[in-house]
């Protein structure tokens, strides 16, 4: 299972080049307007350093970390819900992707012009939230038409269901609230998801800072984190050695990309569970809370119809003891049904029919 994050903000504010920084790819990062139109792609190896210590002692042959996807979506500009900008093509884009990162700039640099004349972070917020409340509150509207046509015919207790929730969505949005603010209960997601709305979707605020403030704190809002692009972007052309040591150096522990991982791991409710053995060690990613058989059904789906057991220890353990063979000796390898519930760094073998 990896996911996708899409990444979005006004125009000129740091997007190409964070994404070509984290990604490694080569795309257009030019100080004019949508010079992005099309969105760019590029899937990331997680940075996992268990998977090269399990490998050891298995030695295994190949090393697979898990993966995320990140997509470079065209700077968004007020109007776009009603088709500013290309707007209504690039909000498409968004639908697509697990989360969104909303780059906001922080930085100063008079050789590239933001889109509203100055630097004022709240108020990019203010406008790409907006815009994706306007194009909700449209889409919310049209599902609603729909439901109330359908209300004229027979009798169905479904459509009361869809039609309270679809009530409860567009108080919110009227409110200039996103609807990720909500707390859903499982029938009322089942419902819509259909709709894909933008603003259910988890966000991360990335502040896009100056170099000088790399690793400072600077006050910003609760759960967002600050990456200098400009700095990602230099890190991205030097090998792992030198990048931990140029990172020590400015007195951070974690290149922007692993913030960034480390951020959506936890917004999604992410954890990474391991397989290791002689043909591959390998990371696997998973919702918090998934029983064995669904970690099981993210190798494939077999493994899910036909599960009967899990073996599992922890990774650290698994090292300490030395292999699989040992960890059983020791006792610490155990075997687990269905209702186990998979934590993050278990190390597990499934067994199915």
């Amino acid at each position: 299972m990896s996911f996708s994050l899409g990444i979005v903000g006004l125009p000129n504010v740091g997007k190409s080049t964070l994404f070509q920084a984290l990604t490694r790819n080569k795309v257009e990062a030019s100080n004019y307007p949508f010079c992005t139109i099309d969105p760019n792609v590029g899937v990331v190896p997680v940075p996992d350093p268990r998977l090269e210590k399990l490998a050891e002692i298995s030695k295994s042959a190949k090393i697979i970390p898990t993966a995320i996807e990140f997509v470079d979506i065209a700077g968004l500009v007020q109007g776009a819900s009603e088709g500013e900008g290309l707007g209504n093509k690039f909000l498409s884009h968004i639908r697509e992707v697990d989360a969104i990162v909303q780059v906001v700039r922080h930085f100063s640099d008079d050789n590239v012009t933001h889109v509203h004349g100055n630097i004022d972070p709240d108020y990019d917020k203010q406008i790409i939230n907006l815009e994706l409340i306007m194009a909700d509150i449209d889409t919310v509207g049209k599902h609603m038409e729909k439901v109330l046509t359908k209300m004229k015919g027979a009798y169905d207790k479904s459509l009361d269901q869809e039609k309270k929730i679809l009530e409860k969505c567009q108080k919110t949005l009227a409110e200039n609230l996103m609807l990720n603010t909500l707390d859903f209960d499982k029938e009322e997601k089942k419902i819509l998801r259909q709709l894909n709305l933008l603003t259910t979707k988890p966000i991360i605020y990335l502040y896009n800072v100056d170099e000088e403030n790399v690793g400072k704190d600077l006050g910003l809002p609760e759960g967002s984190i600050a990456i200098c692009a400009k700095t990602e972007a230099e890190l991205a052309d030097l090998d792992e050695a030198e990048a931990k040591e140029y990172l020590q150096e400015l007195g951070v522990e974690k290149s922007g990309l692993e913030s960034l991982i480390v951020a959506s791991y936890k917004l999604l409710s992410l954890i990474t569970f391991l397989t290791t053995g002689p043909e591959e060690t390998k990371a696997w990613t998973v919702t918090e809370g998934s029983k064995a058989p669904q970690a099981a059904g993210v190798i494939h789906t077999d493994f899910e119809k036909g599960f009967i057991r899990a073996e599992v220890v922890n990774w650290q353990t698994l090292l300490d003891d030395g292999g699989w063979n040992q960890a059983k000796e020791a006792g610490h390898m155990k075997m687990e049904g269905k209702d186990y519930i998979i934590k993050d760094g278990d190390t597990v073998h499934f067994h199915f029919n």
